[in-house]
């Protein structure tokens, strides 16, 4: 214990400048997902047993694998909608935290010193945000649209550029 002060107060947390939560942008709830799986379960249904009634029961087999495989790419993609990366810029670091849909979590330090946001252009594609230094370049945001890719660029840049040249 040095002077009466405790740990916290001697180790200060570092300062936030700027923090970004990225995540795949998904357009059905949980429930809604349940109902749209619902509603094709009864229209199977009553196709499959429209098929059985005329006698062409080979198609109940096709029709039941029409809707396993939709149910397994709904499965998929509302697993994929929990991947997150995070983006804080701290005063000694940019941090990077990525999340896969898995849960695996991985952390990479990058020095803000020399660091800056760019978009990397490449025509009839979205372009590619990387965080660029003289020594790496790490891309970021590859699940945004490129509307949001610029607005990130901006605000980061905006955040590196006050970190810089801090206000006392």
């Amino acid at each position: 214990m040095l002077c009466g002060m405790d740990a916290s107060a001697a180790n200060p947390a570092p300062r936030l400048f700027f923090e970004a939560e990225l995540k795949p942008h998904r357009s059905l709830s949980r429930g809604a997902l349940l109902a749209v799986l619902g509603a094709m379960a009864a229209a199977s249904l009553g196709v499959t047993t429209l098929m059985y009634l005329l006698g062409a029961w080979p198609v109940i087999g096709f029709n039941s694998a029409d809707l396993a495989l939709a149910a397994l790419l709904f499965w998929l993609n509302a697993r994929a909608a929990r991947a997150c990366e995070i983006i804080r810029l701290y005063e000694d670091e940019i941090e990077i935290t990525s999340i896969e849909p898995s849960g695996r979590r991985s952390v990479e330090g990058v020095p803000p010193g020399w660091a800056r946001a760019e978009l990397e252009e490449t025509p009839g594609a979205v372009p590619r945000l990387v965080i660029r230094t003289p020594a790496a370049r790490r891309e970021i945001g590859r699940q945004l649209g490129e509307a949001q890719k610029r607005d990130l660029a901006e605000a980061m840049n905006r955040a590196l550029a006050r970190w810089r040249a801090p206000k006392f």
